[in-house]
């Protein structure tokens, strides 16, 4: 049998109980066509990069799949049908990931990490609000219209000598 790593989205007004639902509905249609669902992971209520059918949120689920591709296909064909998936995506995988998945890490790493006053800045020193002085470059002068440029002369060829 084949290994995948299914995610699919699901509708931003449906509740976790409900979502959590839709992953045990499909996990029937994949053991009742020969295969077995492995890790479940909810990734949570997330913000879509542009709006999905109205939507602006998501529920990510990521589902460890190992199943005959026509159970593959009857899921995706059952999550096509639905209204409360907006998008999936299976991939074949040579082996399923072992503990948790990127997402998860990510998530678990930041709270780790603490906030983004805590990081460290090196020699750099500390940041202040003075430290953009420029050196050698003269202030800029923003009063005088006319500048280094020059004055300003109409333009030629057009009719009746408007700008």
């Amino acid at each position: 049998m084949a290994l995948y790593e299914h995610v699919f989205l699901a509708r931003q007004d449906l509740s976790q109980q409900q979502v959590d639902a839709l992953v045990e509905q499909y996990k029937g249609v994949i053991a009742a066509n020969g295969g077995s669902v492995g890790r479940v992971e909810n990734w949570g209520l997330k913000s879509l990069t542009y709006r999905v059918n109205k939507n602006r949120k998501a529920y990510y689920t990521l589902m460890d799949l190992t199943c005959p591709p026509a159970a593959l296909n009857e899921m995706e064909r059952q999550m096509g049908l639905s209204e409360d998936v907006l998008r999936f995506l299976t991939i074949k995988v040579e082996a399923h990931e072992e503990g948790p998945s990127a997402m998860m890490q990510k998530r678990e790493e930041r709270s780790e990490r603490g906030g983004f006053g805590d990081r460290d800045r090196g020699d750099r020193g500390p940041r202040s609000f003075g430290d953009r002085d420029r050196g050698d470059r003269p202030p800029r002068s923003f009063g005088d219209a006319g500048g280094e440029r020059g004055p300003r002369r109409p333009r030629e060829g057009l009719e009746g000598g408007a700008e």
